[in-house]
């Protein structure tokens, strides 16, 4: 099993999420995040006075699946919250050990 770590833009939920329906996943986990990466923030202008916001608003998107699922999740990802721009995200994909559905005790696939 492998986990999918995406860090998008607020408004691409939407195409992300479709996108990824439409290659089979059935349940995502989403996180209001901030951040920065190379955009490393932009200055605003708040009553007169300039100051500098560093952490901008992302998205977290996590996906646990079958392994053999992974690359077309993440090319759905991909696709789907490419802008072209500056702070588009990134996706982080990284081995799950076990996982276990609380309400039946199914485990590891099972529980998926």
């Amino acid at each position: 099993m492998k986990k999918i770590e995406a860090i998008i833009k607020p408004f691409k939920l939407d195409d992300v999420k479709e996108a990824l329906s439409e290659v089979g996943i059935q349940g995502i986990t989403v996180s209001e995040v901030r951040g920065f990466g190379r955009q490393k923030g932009h200055t605003e202008l708040y009553r007169g006075a300039e100051y500098v916001v560093d952490f901008l608003p992302k998205l977290k998107i996590e996906v646990v699946l079958p392994e053999e699922m992974v690359e077309r999740a993440v090319e759905a990802i991909e696709n789907s919250a490419r802008t072209g721009r500056i702070g588009d995200g990134k996706i982080f994909v990284v081995n799950v050990e076990s996982a276990v559905r609380i309400r039946t005790g199914e485990r590891d696939l099972n529980a998926l």
